[in-house]
């Protein structure tokens, strides 16, 4: 079925057209214009939490990583937090009293809250139609019709769906109806349709479809060509999320033999370090995995990593002074905040403006901040530690973690007083790349993602580059609090 079919179409008027319909796999032999995608990836409204869009924007120093604005409800939210909501926490009012003008709170108490579709779709559906993922200065025309909502091709585009906020909100309701109301749309699913592609520039020519399920026919009614929309939405798929499972997870320090530089793999991106003073602020270096050029190479080249952890840098360009925090810089507000955590002025760095790009803006710091590298406490009454940072306490469960991750840091004593002002969260854990095992099992787990995955064999481990000696022994306790993953093996799983 890789030849050009010809299609005679016979009208009423006697005129006979020849109609060339090309099957789209001659073009590319793993597309499949019938399956584009599943009726459970498109319905996964929790594949990605708020962080994880936060994070997927970031590392491709997307505008929406630092984008606000009013969502469908007229809330200010982040563009991450407008997409998760999209997915996650929609209204259904129907039946229901509402004010005139409903705030989103009216909604929460009033309304049943309901779900739609996968923020991974709505990431690809922005990256689609107005290339917001990739794009560092998109047109303010471009995010008010993000998803190309209400704008039908060769039409004006309705005014009512103007903004952000209501395109991505929009676009997931809408989706939601053609999956669960099919019936009322053109395109449905086990019907056979052939399609012009009038803007492909991949091939413009007819095919013939048959959508075998309702998510494939939703894209159909969504935009009703294959090239180049519905191809894109393949594609996209493919590069952000592939099926394919990579050798090393996120949190993997890797090398290439002979080569000096080193990659975090961070969201499968690798991020390149450029300097060490850099590399040795988050990472012990006896971490560092050599691989061969081409398993680096596999990766796609994500944001660099440049300035060391926990430096002030002062911009070049605007002369503001940042702390830096993991991915993130936190500018101080003002000179009396700067001196209340007691920083050197000898210890400023220049950063230039190229350099603070790859860092998103974290919380400002005020002169009533508290404790923004984090601290040590120690509670007064139980004796117990909690590691403190912005305004939230978060246990410490095994000592381990004090002698591995907080090694020779100073524990205040602290007042009941004054932990009380802080928010108990769930107890602290170590971060990815690490290697675990219980004091009662020998299993040996790899820290990625949150979840705790275990080395399929000791041989596994080996060939991977893992060294025994970073292997970190925790009390079963702190062990059971991470979710249980897929195995890790040598092979790649697909």
């Amino acid at each position: 079925m890789n030849k050009l079919l010809s299609f005679v179409l016979i009208f009423a008027f006697g005129f006979i057209i020849n109609v060339k319909v090309i099957n789209a796999q001659t073009i590319d032999p793993n597309f499949n214009p019938n399956l584009i995608i599943t009726d459970a990836e498109l319905m996964d409204y929790d594949s990605l939490n708020v962080t994880q869009i936060q994070a997927f924007l970031q590392k491709y120093n997307s505008y929406l990583a630092n984008y606000k604005t009013l969502n469908a409800h007229g809330t200010l939210k982040t563009a991450a937090e407008i997409i998760f909501d999209a997915a996650n926490n929609n209204y259904d009012c129907s039946g229901v009293t509402l004010s005139e003008n409903p705030v989103e709170v009216e909604k929460e108490i009033k309304c049943r809250r309901i779900t739609t579709v996968s923020p991974k779709f709505l990431l690809v559906l922005l990256q689609k139609e107005a290339s917001l993922i990739e794009d560092q200065s998109p047109s303010q025309s471009r995010l008010d019709w993000a998803t190309g909502y209400g704008c039908p091709d060769n039409w004006a585009c309705n005014p009512y769906y103007q903004g952000f906020g209501k395109q991505v909100n929009s676009a997931a309701l809408q989706f939601l109806a053609y999956v669960n109301e099919q019936e009322r749309y053109t395109y449905k699913a086990g019907q056979t349709y052939t399609f012009s592609n009038p803007y492909g520039t991949i091939s413009n020519q007819s095919m013939v479809v048959t959508p075998t399920n309702r998510a494939t026919a939703a894209l159909y009614n969504y935009t009703p060509h294959v090239f180049n929309g519905n191809y894109n939405v393949f594609k996209l798929y493919d590069k952000y999320f592939p099926s394919q499972e990579p050798r090393y997870p996120d949190g993997s320090l890797l090398q290439a033999e002979g080569q000096v530089g080193v990659w975090l793999i961070q969201d499968g991106f690798k991020r390149p370090f450029l300097s060490k003073s850099a590399l040795i602020s988050r990472y012990n270096l006896d971490k560092i995995i050599v691989v061969n050029e081409a398993e680096l190479d596999s990766y796609e080249k994500g944001s660099p990593i440049s300035l060391p952890n926990y430096s002030i840098v002062k911009s070049s360009t605007d002369q503001n002074i940042y702390l830096i925090v993991d991915d993130s810089k936190r500018k101080f507000d003002n000179e009396a905040a700067f001196k209340k955590f007691g920083f050197n002025p000898e210890e400023i760095i220049s950063a230039t403006a190229q350099d603070l790009s790859y860092y998103t803006n974290g919380l400002p710091l005020t002169a009533s901040s508290t404790y923004p590298t984090g601290a040590l406490l120690r509670d007064p009454q139980s004796g117990g530690v909690y590691f403190v940072q912005d305004g939230i306490k978060a246990p410490i469960i095994d000592k381990v973690l004090l002698e591995k991750k907080f090694a020779g840091q100073d524990i205040i004593k602290a007042t009941s007083q004054e932990l009380a002002l802080y928010t108990k969260v769930s107890p602290l854990l170590f971060e990815d790349g690490e290697l675990l095992k219980s004091d009662s099992a020998s299993t040996v787990y790899l820290i990625a993602n949150g979840t705790k995955r275990p080395f399929m064999s000791g041989n596994d481990f080996e060939k991977l580059g893992y060294k025994w000696s970073n292997v970190i022994t925790v009390s079963p306790q702190l062990l059971y609090l991470y979710p249980l993953g897929n195995y890790v093996t040598y092979e790649i799983n697909k």
